[in-house]
């Protein structure tokens, strides 16, 4: 569609001649500015479909477009944080950054270098430690680096596989409030591989949920229509919270292999909004700031549980 900023259109992969793919028939787009978490078993392909949002990998078949471009290779355009921190062991913090934003602006002189990267350093709140080298940070710190070495290129778009996947409970609570935070301040469109139900309803405007592989596919797109102003603390006390949550855990525990064993019908994604049984909202009630209408982010809003055909790309 033309508002998508990030257009995938009948992506697969398949690695070995006369095996079945991976994946086959993944379809999505997604808006500027929106954030987007996939889910889905481990081998249905999450990790490669990130890879190929990259550049990084080639698919078998389909295409991917960014910003009406299409994606050929990899490209300072789009950052990516690993579920590793990838840190250069002999460089500080700052030194870390710093490589970054140099290959990304080369003609700027060294100060004006050091006063960008110390900017997204400080926005992840590791201000204090610029001059440290990894050996002397916790793994969350690490995480941070990361994550402000990606945001510090200015993307148009950040991919992350699984970022906060190896962190204890609380530290990953903590850097998913600084990535919310940093994400409203940025408007940065993100793609995030995740297997946290919560991180995902925490984070996303619109989950992706992926059947089993081989041959998986994108089954359905779940709208979050919890407002955007939700945070970790509270979000819980919402009633959509539990609608989505169990909605999510339910594809996870039963159809998302009952889809496997069905086979492809080669159909679009279906579009669902369980969150809205919990708010009696008819077509087009939804208040602005849970419509995302308040952000510039239009999400679709449908009656409670009603499921929308996604029109093919």
């Amino acid at each position: 569609m033309d508002h998508d900023f990030l257009r995938v259109e009948g992506l697969g992969k398949r690695y070995l001649a006369g095996a079945p793919p991976v994946f086959e028939n993944v379809s999505f787009g997604i808006r500027r500015g929106e954030f987007v978490c996939i889910i889905g078993h481990s081998g249905c392909g999450k990790t490669t479909i990130l890879n190929v949002l990259a550049g990084l990998e080639s698919p078998s078949q389909g295409l991917v477009f960014m910003d009406k471009r299409e994606v050929s290779g990899p490209s300072l355009d789009r950052g990516v944080v690993f579920q590793s921190h990838a840190l250069m062991p002999w460089m500080s913090v700052l030194a870390n950054v710093t490589f970054a934003v140099r290959s990304r602006y080369p003609h700027w002189i060294r100060a004006k270098i050091e006063a960008h990267a110390l900017r997204f350093i400080r926005m992840v709140g590791l201000g204090d430690a610029a001059d440290k080298k990894p050996s002397e940070l916790s793994g969350g710190m690490k995480q941070r680096v990361g994550i402000a070495r990606a945001f510090s290129i200015e993307p148009k778009m950040l991919l992350m596989d699984e970022p906060f996947g190896a962190l204890d409970a609380l530290t990953r609570g903590v850097i998913q409030d600084e990535l919310l935070r940093i994400c409203a301040d940025t408007e940065q469109t993100v793609f995030m591989i995740t297997h946290d139900v919560d991180e995902a309803i925490l984070l996303a405007d619109k989950i992706l949920l992926m059947s089993n592989g081989p041959q998986a596919r994108i089954a359905e797109i779940v709208v979050n229509t919890m407002s955007r102003k939700r945070t970790r603390a509270t979000m819980h006390h919402d009633p959509q919270f539990y609608l989505i949550r169990n909605h999510l855990i339910d594809f996870l525990v039963n159809r998302s292999h009952q889809i496997q064993a069905a086979g492809s019908t080669g159909q679009a994604p279906v579009t669902v909004t369980p969150g809205l049984a919990a708010t009696g909202l008819e077509d087009g009630e939804a208040s602005r700031e849970t419509s995302g209408e308040a952000t510039g982010t239009p999400i679709p809003v449908t009656r409670n549980f009603r499921i929308i055909k996604t029109p093919p790309p």
